[in-house]
């Protein structure tokens, strides 16, 4: 027997059945009338089109069922009364906490009727600048600033004063901004290994490179006919990814991590890859604890899979392309791996750049197209801008490129060295302190611990009365410190570590004591099922840095 008459016996037994499921739907439409017939299947099709809505948004079913519930709950009048008593108990400790002056001090809220001289306005900004009582000089705090140097500031002083009213978007009246511009991206791409198609552009920061990168890949999934684009990133992918996906209505799909490295889970990364999938997302490091994900690993996962993969270097990017000559290889993480089409890196962190400033690189220029907003038909003339900003400060610009310019390679190189160094001299002697563990293995600059016999946070608690600034992490409680210039400075990171002995001394006397403080409330607001209310808390405390009144207990 051939195929054909194969076939043919196949279409037989298709006809058979397709005559069957006729005669059933013909039987059940019997003594029906066509109107019957006309609006049940209207609102069958309603019915299938609703539930297709219903069941396939980019939230899923069961975040939003949970959120429903605990929106029910809070309607219940005792319960609801009782967790806004709560919540409102602690907007007003946020607000006492953040918004407190110091004697005499006053809002101002007017502009006032006579202009303040210079003199004037400068002692009052000494008078602002006392209000801070964390002493960041002292290199006791994580983060935060990443150099500090008082020559560097002098010089960046002296180039933004000379280009405070630059504006990139006129490249015709500013054409050395212009210039410094190309360069700072250019420089940047030649450290990541980029070849003559690379490109990029400079942006106000972190986040907003992120966001740059997610809506070029956004529109690029919406031109192949991509509806609904989704992002998939690590757990331990910044924040600005959900804040992409959020404003520009993609959906973000999170990867989890190897519970020992902390690396992302790759094959689980490959199971998450859909026909919706607009790019995939590593970090070189990640913020939470340092890791360096495995970014050839997931760069073949892109090339196999067609898709665009984005390494967040914010953090890390102006060391790990310094690490090699400092005598600290890493494996490739940049352009030299295939498969990797843009970098988000920071030239305000290990940069040193004055705030405001970073770089997202692309492997093409064809990428960077899609990053583009241009809007051909305005009135005012063809308007395009390469970023989210029109106008841009000229100033953070220059003192950018005065700042790579004035380091140079030898001067990035010698940073790199005192940092890592000092980074791994904290590694190696955390690990030594009985009750607590490091968290994978950090390359780079962050260092993340925790611990399984008494509350992490206890132990914040502790660094911060003995002076230190760290950084509070949650899913799962850990701190960690990320290493800066100021740390290296001699006898800091000793006696970061001296505390730390002698705080996990005292904690280890009573492991199980409650925390209290905002150790308490940074980890009641990671138990909490209910993430609206951690939303609502969030939202409380953004309003607070925008408050002129006075907290209720200065009133008194």
């Amino acid at each position: 027997m051939d195929y054909r008459a194969a076939l043919e016996v196949y279409k037989e037994l298709l006809l058979v059945y397709l005559e069957q499921g006729r005669r059933f739907v013909n039987a059940q439409c019997e003594g029906l009338e066509p109107w019957q017939i006309i609006t049940g299947a209207v609102a069958a099709t309603l019915l299938a089109v609703w539930l297709r809505g219903f069941l396939f948004q980019q939230e899923s079913l069961i975040s939003r069922t949970k959120k429903k519930i605990f929106k029910l709950i809070r309607r219940i009048p005792f319960v609801g009364a009782s967790i806004q008593m709560q919540l409102n108990k602690a907007l007003d400790d946020m607000a006492s906490s953040l918004c407190t002056l110091k004697d005499g001090m006053r809002y101002v809220k007017v502009l006032p009727a006579q202009g303040l001289s210079q003199t004037e306005v400068l002692d009052k900004l000494r008078e602002y600048s006392s209000l801070g009582e964390v002493q960041w000089e002292d290199g006791k705090v994580s983060g935060t600033v990443y150099s500090g140097d008082e020559k560097l500031t002098n010089l960046l002083v002296k180039v933004y004063g000379d280009f405070a009213w630059s504006n990139p978007l006129h490249p015709d009246i500013f054409p050395g901004v212009r210039k410094m511009e190309a360069e700072v991206v250019r420089m940047a791409c030649t450290l990541f290994h980029g070849g003559p198609s690379s490109c990029g552009t400079v942006t106000s920061g972190g986040t907003e490179s992120i966001l740059m990168a997610c809506k070029a890949y956004r529109d690029m999934a919406l031109e192949r006919g991509v509806k609904h684009p989704e992002i998939v990133a690590p757990v331990s992918a910044h924040a600005a990814f959900d804040k992409a996906a959020h404003y520009f209505g993609m959906k973000i799909v999170h990867i989890p991590l190897d519970p020992h490295t902390m690396q992302v889970d790759v094959k689980a990364m490959r199971r998450a890859i859909s026909k919706n999938t607009a790019m995939l997302v590593c970090s070189a490091p990640q913020f939470p604890h340092g890791i360096i994900d495995p970014v050839q690993e997931i760069g073949k996962l892109a090339v196999s899979s067609s898709l665009p993969l984005h390494v967040d270097a914010c953090l890390g990017g102006f060391l790990i392309v310094f690490m090699d000559k400092a005598n600290f290889p890493l494996a490739p993480f940049d352009f030299r791996v295939k498969g990797v089409t843009s970098i988000s890196a920071d030239t305000h962190k290990y940069g040193y750049a004055p705030k405001g400033s970073s770089v997202v690189l692309y492997s093409d220029s064809r990428y960077r197209q899609y990053q583009y907003f241009v809007a051909p038909d305005w009135q005012g003339g063809i308007y395009a801008s390469p970023s989210i900003a029109g106008s841009r400060p000229g100033g953070i610009i220059a003192a950018c490129w005065a700042t790579m310019m004035h380091f140079g390679e030898n001067g990035y190189i010698e940073a790199t060295k005192k940092i890592v160094t000092t980074t791994r001299f904290i590694d190696s002697e955390l690990r030594n302190i009985g009750g607590l563990f490091v968290f994978g293995k950090p390359e780079v600059s962050v260092v993340a611990v925790g611990s399984r016999v008494f509350d992490i946070f206890r132990l914040s608690n502790s660094m911060t009365s003995k002076g230190w600034n760290l950084n509070t992490l949650q899913f799962p409680s850990s701190i960690h410190i990320c290493v800066t210039l100021l740390h290296t400075k001699p006898g800091v990171a000793e006696q970061f570590i001296r505390d730390m002995k002698d705080s996990v001394a005292v904690l280890m006397k009573s492991p199980k004591d409650k925390t209290t403080g905002m150790g308490a409330i940074y980890g009641m607001a990671q138990s909490i099922p209910d993430r609206s209310m951690v939303t609502e808390i969030s939202r409380g405390f953004l309003d607070c840095l925008y408050s002129t009144d006075a907290p209720s207990s200065d009133k008194l």
